[in-house]
């Protein structure tokens, strides 16, 4: 299923040319276009600010007697530098504000208020929220799928993986640093590769110990581990490219849910069970709330933005998703039971 999409300014998430895949095309041509046009701000060329910023650090850095940091703030890294920037970011976002002129992006951000010394408080709370979602998720694999039952493996570590890339975004939120940033673009990518190399895995059955299968397995295990290989080590050894990452990240999302949603039909169509539909809600919900992204509004109060929104979108399809995830495998397990005892 899907997996956590990248941030801020850069984004993620059929086969056929239907129409609705040329709105979806449509709609990641424009993501394109705002990642490009999102990575050099206004704010960062605005004279005021750069003027602010060096005043600033003469005064209260390079002096003999620099101002002093709170200790909360100096455990996240913040610096006297790093003060001048967010103090100036604020001061010439209200000059702007009272004098009629739009509020402006940073380092490709908003001007967030943070709190106690984080960066993004609203992004943190949400991105927690998705953490807590794949723990309970863990909880509900481990204690309603049987251990025998051959596909818990591949659910387990899916959930691990949301943890994880969760944590990373949490982190990022928190205090925005090259190495923070890129911890959490991978996390993501592998986040979304693992959903795209476990879904055919389930939609196939290509678990069932067949000789074929495990050939076909075997290959696509190899295949997916050198995709994410040498994504990695395009974005790290050759260029750090955000618009790259986020065409890579929608074309493996749009092809594993394109799978979900065919799969989610064909298994209402053969059981007519309520939850066989729930992949295809908690796709359809997924792409409802990553139009979010498109609106980038200034935030509300300083801290809700539109990339926070979306974390807390994706929030509810996750709790879908597990519960499907342990619905069809019991159905799976119960129909599995049922036919060793007829033959019996």
């Amino acid at each position: 299923m899907f997996g956590r999409p990248p941030t801020t300014t850069r984004l993620r998430l059929r086969p056929s040319l239907s129409p609705s895949l040329s709105l979806l095309l449509v709609l990641v041509l424009c993501l394109a276009l705002f990642a490009a046009t999102a990575e050099a701000s206004l704010g960062d060329r605005l004279p005021e600010f750069r003027e602010c910023v060096q005043v600033c650090t003469r005064e209260n850095c390079d002096s003999s007697d620099p101002t002093p940091i709170p200790f909360y703030r100096r455990l996240l890294l913040w610096t006297c530098p790093k003060e001048c920037d967010y103090t100036c970011q604020h001061i010439v976002t209200n000059q702007r504000v009272s004098a009629g002129q739009p509020v402006t992006q940073f380092h490709g951000k908003w001007p967030f208020v943070r709190v106690l010394g984080i960066q993004e408080p609203f992004s943190v709370l949400f991105s927690l929220g998705n953490l807590a979602a794949h723990r309970a998720g863990l909880s509900q694999v481990r204690g309603q799928i049987p251990a025998s039952y051959p596909l818990r493996p591949y659910y387990e570590l899916f959930a691990l993986m949301g943890v994880w890339t969760w944590v990373c975004s949490a982190v990022f939120h928190t205090r925005d640093f090259p190495l923070t940033e890129q911890l959490d673009y991978f996390a993501a990518g592998a986040g979304i590769m693992y959903g795209m190399y476990y879904t055919p895995v389930r939609v196939f059955r290509l678990d069932r110990p067949t000789p074929r299968r495990r050939s076909v397995l075997r290959l696509w295990t190899l295949t997916c581990a050198a995709l994410y290989a040498a994504h990695v080590a395009y974005l790290k050894l050759w260029r750090w490219n955000y618009t790259y990452n986020m065409a890579a990240n929608v074309v493996a999302g749009l092809l594993q849910n394109s799978l979900w949603t065919w799969f989610s039909f064909q298994r209402w169509r053969e059981s007519r069970r309520t939850w066989a539909i729930l992949p295809g809600v908690a796709v359809a919900w997924i792409f409802s709330a990553m139009s979010l992204e498109l609106l980038d509004f200034p935030p509300l109060w300083g801290a809700l933005d539109a990339h926070s929104l979306w974390h807390l979108g994706t929030i509810g399809p996750t709790i879908l998703w597990y519960n499907f995830l342990v619905k069809d495998s019991q159905d799976i397990v119960a129909s599995t039971a049922k036919t060793k005892d007829s033959k019996a």
